[in-house]
């Protein structure tokens, strides 16, 4: 928003009345009336579509416990920027069927590109998210075998620290590493979210390696939510 020469204004939930008990639908109403555009990153998707509700300005998802799709958008700019339209390309999901994965769902639909998911038993995406684009794989392994674009998370994400040890053990066999690299299309790239935890989701030497796109990736979210802002504070690009 700097960049783009206007003003921003961070909040935390202590900053506001939410943290005195206001209703999220309440704090629609007012914070929407002296903004543009409103942009919430908290953990209950629920919040989220209460306070979009009440607001009579554009509300973006910086992220919530379902959803994370301003990441995705800048995945799928990275792709394109690098490899040419989606569309019609095959996409690898492995690991936790989290945020992020929820709504690479969310994009296979609207740019029409085929999406494989891994999980390990026990992770799987809910049923109702699934969709004629989208198949899921017991063995990451065939999910990886010829796709574009291979792409990961940490195994444990925000608010699930109490798991780390069990989803350690319960995803190892679900890290993103040279072999499975192999099984992909020879040019596929690599993509992570960031941050990331060599080692575990990934291998130093895929992440590090020429098919990872991670940095780029990374200044590409800078781009593409300086194009949301423009576009819904302004109706065009």
């Amino acid at each position: 928003m700097h960049q783009l020469g206007g003003a921003a204004i961070f909040l935390a939930t202590r900053d506001s009345q939410l943290g005195r008990g206001e209703p999220v639908e309440d704090m629609g109403e007012v914070v929407s009336r002296m903004c543009d555009v409103v942009m919430i990153r908290t953990f209950e998707q629920d919040i989220l579509s209460r306070f979009a509700k009440h607001s009579r300005v554009p509300v973006i998802n910086g992220l919530s416990n379902e959803y994370h799709p301003c990441q995705t958008l800048a995945d799928v700019y990275t792709y394109e920027e690098q490899r040419g339209p989606i569309r019609g390309r095959t996409v690898a999901w492995i690991g936790d069927s989290n945020n992020v994965c929820n709504t690479w769902l969310q994009a296979a639909q609207v740019f029409d590109f085929k999406l494989n998911v891994s999980t390990p038993p026990g992770y799987e995406i809910e049923p109702e998210r699934t969709f004629r684009n989208c198949e899921s794989f017991a063995d990451p392994m065939h999910a990886a075998r010829g796709a574009d674009l291979v792409t990961t998370d940490v195994w444990t994400s925000m608010g699930f620290e109490a798991e780390n040890a069990e989803r350690r053990r319960d995803f190892q066999d679900w890290q993103v590493d040279a072999e499975m690299m192999r099984a992909a299309k020879k040019d596929a790239l690599f993509m992570h979210c960031l941050p990331a935890h060599r080692g575990e989701e990934v291998t130093a030497e895929v992440i590090d390696g020429p098919q990872a796109v991670v940095w780029d990736e990374a200044e590409n979210r800078l781009h593409t939510q300086k194009a949301l802002l423009e576009f819904l504070v302004l109706g065009r690009v």
